[in-house]
């Protein structure tokens, strides 16, 4: 266990190894609860959220998920969430741990006098995320609902352990699955159930490990307030041409000029562990830093992702990792490392 964002976390409950093959190969389930959930509802509800979020919000159908960032005026990452349409005049966002409160206030900056309101209920609502090749027919069973008909990125309402839960097909890991939301008091008998059902309890560890060899962004590492969308790779994500969008102007100037760094990927093809800090060297050179790394045991080697000039982002492209002064070979590689259909 260790403190993460206010909470008391489980970093792994049996071996990170362990749980990572478990969600790879079967289900695994991860207690993010953590993670902040903000109601937005109202009639101003969609505007408000459009002048905050990378993406065109009215846009979204109901029962719909989208993911994308929230950016300060300069164009810098506050956060990456994800928005859910619930209904008419209805939003449920996502917010990360770390930046829950910081989310908020920004929020409430922005929040216009009527139309919108703006309710916190992280503490009323569990959340709960249930995947690998597996989790579908699991909760299937639990649900008695056709989940396997839910596409990705919509979300549901179903009965569930007595009462109402949504489950969006979403999650952090490259693998199948579902984000289940229900009240925080029924939480513990559905994880007890999970459990019964064969679904391998997973801590940060393994989360981190598997978003990884997915390509997924982790911010405070990967993503912050001094990066832009553009720069690590997250372009597709963001419509910066709408009228009334708070960091529309500069990441208007971002895109066009393009940018200067790019978030690549790499394996090591020396003996070495890359990890947060590392220096990426070209000779003798910095041109970087490493912003995460990890052993990969899906893929049995050794990766990591890091900013460096564009000139340097092609796929193939030598590099060495400073692994606590020793030079250690490296090779750019597209992301994501592993999906579900193709991998490194």
């Amino acid at each position: 266990m260790a403190p993460f964002g206010g909470w008391d976390m489980p970093i792994q409950y049996d071996s990170i190894l362990a749980e990572a093959k478990a969600v790879r190969g079967g289900a695994g389930m991860f207690d993010v609860s953590h993670m902040g959930r903000v109601e937005i509802t109202g009639p101003g509800a969609a505007a408000f959220l459009n002048r905050i979020l990378s993406s065109d919000v009215p846009k979204l159908r109901i029962g719909r998920a989208r993911y994308g960032v929230i950016c300060n005026p300069q164009g810098g990452i506050i956060d990456d969430t994800i928005v859910y349409r619930l209904d008419e005049e209805r939003y449920l966002l996502v917010p990360n741990a770390g930046n829950a409160d910081e989310v908020i206030d920004w929020l409430g900056k922005w929040a216009p006098d009527e139309g919108a309101v703006m309710d916190v209920i992280t503490d009323k609502l569990a959340m709960i995320a249930v995947q690998g090749p597996n989790a579908v027919t699991i909760l299937d069973a639990m649900t008695q609902h056709e989940l396997s008909l839910v596409k990705p990125f919509r979300i549901v309402e179903v009965p569930l352990m007595g009462g109402s839960a949504l489950l969006a097909r979403t999650g952090y890991t490259g693998e199948d699955g579902f984000e289940v939301m229900l009240p925080s008091d029924s939480a513990v008998a559905l994880w007890e159930a999970l459990t019964e059902a064969g679904v391998t309890p997973c801590g940060l560890g393994a989360r981190d490990v598997l978003r990884l060899e997915a390509g997924l962004p982790l911010h405070g590492n990967d993503i912050d307030a001094t990066t832009n969308p553009y720069e690590a790779g997250l372009g597709r994500f963001v419509d910066p041409d709408r009228e009334g969008y708070v960091a529309g102007n500069a990441l208007k100037h971002i895109r066009d000029d393009g940018p200067d760094r790019s978030l690549i990927g790499f394996v090591m093809t020396g003996r070495g562990i890359a990890r947060q800090g590392h220096r990426i060297m070209s000779g003798a050179d910095q041109i970087g830093e490493v912003t995460s790394g990890s052993v990969s045991p899906t893929l049995d080697m050794n990766i990591g992702m890091g900013y460096v000039p564009t000139g340097f982002s092609d796929t193939g492209t030598r590099l060495q990792i400073d692994v606590r002064g020793r030079m250690v070979e490296a090779s750019v590689k597209p992301l994501p490392f592993y999906s579900r259909r193709k991998s490194v």
